[in-house]
């Protein structure tokens, strides 16, 4: 597992916890470069995942993901720890991706994606088969899916594919949704039921038409 210097010590890339976060605070809002560097190495990756899939352009995600981790230094010094660190972060990622939205009209999504038809599970693809049962048919049919995907998500309103990216993609629980977006616990599971239901609907007339 790759891991940066932290205080003098190599330690892995995953989210701190309890006392270590306090830590890890206290290092960052005295301004330690140590400190920040381990903070980029345990957020940036799922930190741009987050707004790539909400925008949808790569070099835009890139100077998106910059404004959010200058926003996180300038800002850290105010962080309560009211919440987790995770959830800050991801506060402050939603609210940029929203003002960067509002200020571009992005509307697209081009990552591709599966769909469980079950639960419409989202997830980013790095291949569904393997070479040997791999033919141009199958790709092209499978492009043609993500693609409708893609196409459904995009039509979302923003309440509705937030939530859905947060939960399907992002993988967070309800209750850091709902201190993420600042709502009840409730309404994130009503804006998930409701933006499942969406995609639902936008894909069987999609295969319908």
């Amino acid at each position: 597992m790759e891991s940066v210097p932290f205080m003098g010590v190599a330690l892995d890339l995953t989210a701190p916890a309890g006392s270590d976060e306090a830590a890890l605070v206290a290092e960052l809002k005295a301004g330690s470069e140590e400190a920040f560097a381990y903070l980029l190495g345990v957020y940036q990756n799922p930190v741009y995942n987050l707004v790539y899939h909400m925008i949808g352009d790569q070099s835009e995600a890139a100077d998106v993901l910059q404004n959010i981790f200058l926003k996180i230094l300038r800002g850290i010094r105010q962080f309560s720890a009211k919440s987790s660190l995770k959830t800050w972060i991801y506060r402050i990622a939603v609210h940029e991706v929203l003002n960067h939205r509002r200020n571009w009209g992005r509307r697209l999504f081009h990552e591709p994606y599966s769909v469980d038809d079950e639960s419409l599970h989202l997830r980013a693809q790095g291949g569904m088969w393997g070479r040997d049962k791999e033919t141009p048919y199958r790709v092209y049919e499978q492009a043609e899916r993500q693609a409708g995907v893609n196409r459904a998500l995009a039509s979302l309103a923003q309440p509705y594919r937030t939530v859905v990216v947060l939960r399907e993609i992002e993988d967070l629980s309800y209750e850091e949704i709902a201190q993420v977006l600042g709502i009840a616990e409730g309404t994130v599971k009503s804006r998930l039921r409701r933006g499942r239901e969406l995609l639902k609907r936008k894909l069987a007339a999609q295969m319908s038409g």
